[in-house]
């Protein structure tokens, strides 16, 4: 018998709005501007450069590469903070929005008594940042917040699905995440959770292997004037993701 769907896990970036390239990857490159840098990273730079989980590995990555040795710590500080600086100002502008069906979701969830929560391994300044704009009551909607600080280990590895389940005290049995990489689908699977995918921008050219173990693969969460589509996984007549379909998926 299927457990009764208890808890949604959300992931942030690329899963709740399209941050990576329409956010994160502008920063980094006006902070590159910033300090004189004669680096710009396109949108396929980007998006094998996103596989490196977190900002500052990320930086460091691109660095060592350059350079040919590991960077200075207070190098790639610096390169950060500038970044969250620029990341924040778009937010602020309005540049980044919800992706379809995500704040409808997450309200049907909140009403229907469902335990929400972020798991991340982004920073927790660009989580506030992101959730202050787009979800302005989002305190009354998610029990806690898992992000890159509060973990030893980024996705990957499932050490921030591991912590949210202790936290809520709950088992994986029950529990749905929401992701849009290879590397947050294998977190999630690693800690036993089914998973529901929606690829990001960013995620997009990732190879149909990283994505196996959800339980399914859409476009985006669907909304009743935006219908979706099922790339992998169980057929969603209606055209857009319901608590009943994620029961569903945990019965499958």
């Amino acid at each position: 018998m299927a457990a009764e769907l208890a808890a949604l896990l959300w992931d942030v970036d690329g899963t709740l709005a399209e941050t990576e390239l329409d956010g994160h990857r502008r920063a980094f490159n006006r902070a590159f501007a910033d300090a004189g840098l004669p680096w710009h990273w396109d949108v396929p730079a980007y998006q094998r450069l996103v596989r490196i989980s977190g900002g500052r590995e990320r930086i460091a990555a691109f660095l060592t590469q350059v350079d040919g040795v590991a960077p200075a710590p207070e190098r790639v500080e610096q390169l950060q903070a500038a970044k969250q600086r620029h990341y924040n100002d778009l937010v602020a502008q309005g540049a980044l929005q919800l992706r379809p069906g995500v704040e409808r979701m997450i309200r049907s969830a909140a009403a229907a008594g469902l335990v929400q929560a972020i798991v991340t391994t982004s920073g927790r300044t660009a989580v506030q940042a992101l959730l202050d704009r787009l979800l302005p009551d989002h305190a009354a909607c998610f029990a806690l917040w898992v992000c890159g600080e509060d973990v030893p280990r980024k996705k990957p590895d499932p050490a921030a699905y591991a912590r949210a389940l202790s936290l809520l005290d709950l088992p994986a049995a029950g529990v749905i995440a929401l992701e849009d990489s290879g590397n947050g689908v294998a977190a999630a699977t690693g800690a036993g959770l089914t998973t529901l995918v929606t690829r990001s921008g960013a995620s997009a050219t990732e190879a149909p292997e990283a994505f196996a173990a959800a339980a399914v693969e859409l476009d985006h969460l669907g909304e009743p004037h935006q219908f979706l589509t099922v790339q992998r996984g169980p057929a969603c007549p209606q055209g857009w993701i319901t608590l009943s379909y994620l029961q569903q998926l945990l019965a499958a």
